[in-house]
């Protein structure tokens, strides 16, 4: 049993996490755009907080890859599509990884609890439905190897590719066939098959990278036009 589930309401560190949790939010929904030079004052009046918080935030974001320094102050980062290139060699070694060793150590309960949760995605068609299972899958999923390292490091990945697949989620193209491939992961690991599962993911990810990548490139100038940074 945890010691505590989380910060007191109304105490400094719980007003520092909303502080970080709103800027966030605000990054991978694309209310603050790729690029964007941010001010800590504007920040203040914007989320109604004072200069330590927002300070602390982006000291937090800026680790997770979100914000960068540019000179003494600090920007939204760009999307990079190099960048994108390197977090999906990285997500195809560790969510490799996590399937294989979901396929020895998830329960029956897990997998019917995850198919849920997919298939809510078929009743609800709004964008930021469909966003959110798209991340949360990938993350449960991780989950189900009972590895924390591997489930911190996918994680980490859903954040870097969030933006990019905000993008997408506009688009209701590709989510039945997403659905059926997500939908076979978590039955070839309920049958143990984990070189199957792997080979499934995989594929799953190259499809999912190819398709971000090709979308960001062909409208990079449209991008560029509305004041969003994507840089090659």
């Amino acid at each position: 049993m945890a010691l505590q589930d989380g910060p007191l309401q109304g105490t400094p560190r719980s007003k520092e996490m909303g502080v970080y949790e709103r800027l966030r939010e605000q990054i991978l929904s694309l209310e603050l755009l790729p690029g964007e030079r941010i001010s800590e004052r504007a920040l203040e009046g914007r989320l109604s907080s004072s200069r330590t918080p927002i300070r602390e935030a982006l000291l937090r974001l800026e680790g997770e890859g979100l914000v960068v320094r540019d000179g003494r102050s600090q920007r939204v980062s760009p999307i990079e599509v190099a960048e994108l290139l390197e977090v999906f060699e990285y997500r195809e070694a560790i969510e490799a990884a996590a399937v294989g060793l979901a396929c020895r150590r998830a329960r029956p309960e897990q997998l019917s609890k995850l198919q849920q949760m997919l298939d809510r995605g078929l009743t609800d068609s709004s964008t930021e439905t469909w966003f959110a299972i798209g991340a949360d899958f990938h993350v449960s999923l991780a989950e189900l190897s009972g590895n924390r390292f591997l489930t911190r490091a996918i994680q980490d990945v859903v954040t870097r590719i969030a933006r990019a697949r905000w993008i997408m989620a506009r688009s209701s193209q590709g989510r039945e066939e997403a659905h059926r491939e997500h939908s076979e992961i978590l039955r070839l690991i309920g049958e143990g098959q984990a070189e199957e599962a792997k080979s499934v993911i995989l594929d799953h990810s190259r499809k999912v990278r190819d398709s971000l990548v090709a979308s960001l490139r062909e409208q990079q100038r449209s991008f560029r036009a509305h004041g969003i940074a994507v840089l090659d």
